[in-house]
């Protein structure tokens, strides 16, 4: 039996692994593959209540869905692709489906990284990446640096320094999102 061998492109190898590693996040970043595990508990609470708190705060009413993990299609590489934790979407985000069950950039008004093993990937590679793709919120859950990092309104693909929130105090989600809320810093690190 003749075997013909060919290598992959990144896009198989990215589908290859999803179907190897089930529960795994795989993304795309920049042209290099990043495999994730399966979040933790207090990961996955933290994600339940921003989404419960956004929506609360009337997401529907003002047009908009809270998507977790949805595909963030990235103008960074021919098929980059995020799946952040959490986002925040326009209400009409279906017709904005570019491909691999990613959207484009334009309809995510918010997105929520909460940090891993490879908190790096949310701390430093996703905070230029999610600039440079035009992303107008990004709010990190630091858990290694037990703190809330929020990066607004990037510029020339750049966000300007974050702001930086300890335990105790709260995040006020910009209004640019079309919600108004306050979300607890324990609440983001703790879940």
């Amino acid at each position: 039996m003749a075997v013909i061998e060919r290598e992959m492109t990144i896009d198989e190898a990215a589908d290859r692994l999803s179907a190897w590693l089930p529960g795994h996040r795989v993304e795309i970043l920049r042209g290099s593959l990043v495999v994730t595990p399966p979040p933790d508990g207090p990961h996955q609470g933290t994600v339940f209540e921003v989404g419960y708190e956004i929506r609360r705060a009337g997401a529907k009413e003002a047009g908009l869905r809270v998507l977790p993990g949805v595909g963030l299609w990235l103008p960074t590489g021919p098929a980059d692709y995020a799946i952040p934790d959490l986002s925040v979407v326009d209400a009409d985000y279906r017709d904005a489906l570019v491909e691999k069950n990613c959207y484009a950039p334009h309809v995510f008004r918010l997105v929520l990284e909460v940090t891993s093993s490879n908190w790096t990937d949310d701390t430093a590679n996703k905070v230029e990446i999610y600039a440079e793709t035009g992303i107008p919120v990004y709010i990190v859950a630091d858990r290694k640096h037990d703190e809330v990092l929020l990066y607004t309104d990037p510029a020339d693909g750049k966000y300007p320094d974050p702001q930086r929130f300890e335990r105790g105090q709260r995040v006020s989600v910009p209004e640019s999102v079309g919600v108004r809320v306050e979300l607890p810093v324990d609440t983001l690190l703790d879940g």
